[in-house]
């Protein structure tokens, strides 16, 4: 590439760049304005991370934003969560698919599962050398979760040198309250000693919307065999667990139930692993 070729492609990388820097301005004051009329937020702060031009459509990037905000009620606690936006600087939009493949284009952003979320006090089975690490993000009382969570487990366990399986704690509390209660009780269960608490988990019986630990506690107690009291959910190395759990989930920007990962690359269609001899 002759010189002159090599300062035109240079100008055009930086102008590329300064133009997407342009757009993340205006995306963060869009969606700024938009976030504070919502009257259940008191205060909002958007930012851009990362951008990634998007091969396909010219002109357009993924934008992964950063939101961090206050809730306007009483406990006013703070919620951070990562988002993907896509913009070509005139048009915002939250979803972009591919319709020759019916891929969602938000997947290609999103970042690979990094070797040091894999804890061992997220290893429920199989040896942690085994050829293929699965990771499961669940909610214990998601209808869709029971009916796939379980029977996946079950199916891997059998063989302990080809899969090890680390689960994450992800409850939605704004569909499943009592799904914040349960996790903390299967972490604490765990702390203890007890055995194959996620399996028995999914066999609590308990209303999703209920809010009174005491009733969640005892429906999850009588599934697992346990003994945890409302004071175990006190515990620091439960506190500790669930967040890093919660922490795992944001970074990797997970967003439903079921999400699985398979050797560190998200598997939408959850079946990946059946089909490894």
């Amino acid at each position: 590439m002759s010189s002159m070729l090599k300062l035109l492609a240079i100008v055009a990388l930086l102008s590329s760049l300064t133009y997407a820097e342009s757009t993340s301005e205006k995306l963060e004051d869009f969606l700024t304005s938009e976030f504070e009329d919502n009257p259940r937020l008191k205060s909002v702060e958007v930012k851009v991370g990362d951008i990634v031009p998007l091969k396909d459509l010219k002109g357009w990037n993924a934008y992964v934003v950063n939101v961090q905000a206050v809730l306007n009620e009483k406990p006013k606690d703070t919620i951070h969560q990562k988002m993907i936006w896509f913009s070509d600087g005139k048009i915002i939009t939250k979803e972009l698919t591919n319709m020759i493949n019916g891929q969602n284009l938000a997947e290609l952003v999103k970042p690979d599962f990094k070797p040091s979320y894999y804890s061992k006090k997220n290893l429920i089975y199989g040896n942690a050398n085994a050829k293929h690490k699965v990771a499961i993000f669940s909610d214990p009382l998601c209808p869709f979760c029971r009916g796939f969570v379980p029977g996946a487990i079950k199916d891997m366990k059998k063989d302990p040198k080809k899969f090890a399986i680390y689960y994450y704690h992800f409850p939605l509390p704004r569909l499943h309250p009592a799904a914040v209660v349960l996790v903390q009780a299967a972490a604490a269960a765990e702390h203890k000693g007890f055995k194959n608490v996620v399996l028995k988990m999914y066999n609590v019986k308990v209303n999703a919307k209920e809010t009174n630990p005491k009733i969640i506690l005892a429906a999850f107690n009588k599934a697992v065999g346990s003994n945890v009291s409302v004071a175990d959910l006190k515990n620091p190395a439960v506190i500790k667990q669930v967040k890093f759990d919660a922490e795992v989930a944001s970074n990797l920007m997970v967003g439903g139930t079921p999400t699985l990962y398979l050797d560190g690359k998200i598997d939408n269609t959850k079946k990946k692993y059946q089909k490894i001899k």
